[in-house]
């Protein structure tokens, strides 16, 4: 599968990518994400990859200083159960303390998806499971100021405000796919089903809203997930479907066609690139090379290919068959 969905990191506009660590096995270790680098490098090296690892209670403060010395950019938490290869995930914060106050000391970034786990008896589900993650994010801001920390993949108008709470540490960023769906494009629709879900339109527009806004701390994170077809329109009884959206060949135009969507295509290139990589210390290249350049199509529409396939992998991007509004204009 890396063969055939890293290439599209450049394809779809972008030439950065921050490097998840949810693999199986995760991401762990400095080794293995330096080796994971390796990889990517040797598909396409004509990218930057900023490389992650997972927390668990297998890292040490001294593995997260060989990390930063080796050039790993941050580590990602995952509640345990709530996405995709999440089983190995986090309890409880408090017992990663040593850890944060590593990564604050080195000043490494702190990636949280921010769910906390279904729970009945809790009344806690798929909707509300964000908010009611909140108070953890304050907590960990309050306790290490000085520890940048990334709210990943935001989807209601409650993160939006927290984040707005913090200071210039705490940033936030938006997926493409929850500018474009509400929970009413995913009930009964498994190729629009991610996690987070995608939530109301209220929470949608609070999205619309901080881009429009022009708020620095509020940039694009694309949580481009490829899942082989099958894993994704088909659920059993006692599994459900994929969950994750793939976007990553066509999110440059995908961004511009929404942004121009809600009059807000001004702001493209700040949420984009400018924002993100001002919060990871990221220098911008002045070199004419790294500059993409985005067209109307002659035709009138760009249309999103149904799928993508390399030997016997296959992944269907997200909008496959429809048109765009915008194109990267490229050398023919």
């Amino acid at each position: 599968m890396s063969a055939l969905v890293t290439p599209h990191v450049k394809k779809g506009g972008f030439n950065l990518a921050y490097v998840m660590p949810n693999l199986q096995p995760p991401i762990t270790t400095t080794n293995q994400a330096l080796e994971y680098k390796k990889n990517l490098e040797s598909i396409d090296p004509t990218v930057t990859y900023l490389m992650t690892l997972y927390l668990s209670l297998d890292l040490t403060p001294e593995e997260i200083r060989k990390a930063k010395a080796a050039g790993v950019t941050g580590v990602k938490s995952y509640p345990r159960g709530v996405t995709t290869n999440s089983e190995g995930g986090i309890e409880s914060y408090e017992t990663y303390y040593p850890v944060f106050e590593a990564m604050q000391e080195v000043d490494m970034v702190l990636n949280l998806h921010g769910e906390i786990p279904s729970d009945a008896s809790a009344n806690t589900h798929i909707l509300n499971a964000e908010p009611k993650f909140l108070p953890h994010l304050l907590k960990l801001h309050a306790t290490f100021p000085r520890l940048r920390i990334v709210l990943e993949h935001a989807t209601t108008r409650a993160a939006v405000e927290a984040v707005k709470l913090c200071g210039p540490t705490v940033a936030c960023t938006i997926t493409a796919h929850h500018l474009a769906l509400t929970v009413d494009d995913w009930a009964g629709q498994s190729w629009n089903y991610c996690k987070p879900v995608a939530k109301y339109p209220d929470d949608r527009l609070a999205l619309r809203e901080v881009i429009s806004e022009g708020h620095p701390r509020f940039f694009l994170g694309s949580d481009s997930a490829p899942h082989p077809p099958h894993t994704k329109s088909t659920s059993t009884v006692s599994h459900g479907c994929a969950a994750g959206i793939y976007t990553s060949p066509v999110l440059l135009p995908l961004v511009a066609h929404l942004l121009e969507s809600f009059n807000s295509l001004e702001r493209l290139e700040d949420f984009v690139s400018n924002f993100g990589r001002a919060f990871y210390k990221q220098t911008i290249s002045a070199d004419i090379h790294s500059k993409v350049v985005l067209r109307r199509p002659s035709s009138g529409g760009f249309l999103v290919d149904n799928q993508y396939v390399l030997g016997e992998n296959s992944v269907v991007p997200f909008w496959a068959g429809k048109q765009l509004r915008w194109e990267i204009a490229r050398d023919d």
